[in-house]
């Protein structure tokens, strides 16, 4: 892949991800105001939003985790880094960087990351 495809493709993916990201804040319900209990909501009704926030927190955070990694990928393709492994130096196979074009690591440097978190 070149560099002026992985610039537009993660342009457009940026974009994407940012509109998701301001749509989600838009639709994010108010908190309830009824208090638990007999006056108040279901228990269960509580632990339902509570775990729909939490679940939206989630997509906030991946997404957001997101753009910053896009982020990263557009200032390596401004200082002429990008599509080299940020460990190595050599370079990342344009069969991963068309899958992943803000991928920072060549194979064997990202296998060895994640099974590093496991």
């Amino acid at each position: 892949m070149d560099a002026e495809t992985a610039r537009r493709e993660l342009t457009e993916e940026r974009r994407r991800l940012t509109e998701l990201g301001e749509w989600s804040a838009e639709h994010r319900p108010e908190p309830p105001v009824e208090q638990e209990g007999a006056m108040g909501q279901h228990p269960g009704d509580y632990g339902s939003e509570v775990e729909e926030s939490m679940e939206r927190q989630g997509l906030t955070q991946e997404t957001e985790r997101q753009v910053a990694q896009i982020d990263e990928a557009l200032g390596r393709l401004d200082d002429g880094s990008w599509g080299r492994c940020v460990v190595c130096g050599r370079d990342i196979d344009d069969e991963r960087l068309e899958a992943r074009p803000q991928a920072d690591r060549c194979r064997e440097h990202q296998e060895e990351l994640e099974r590093s978190r496991r």
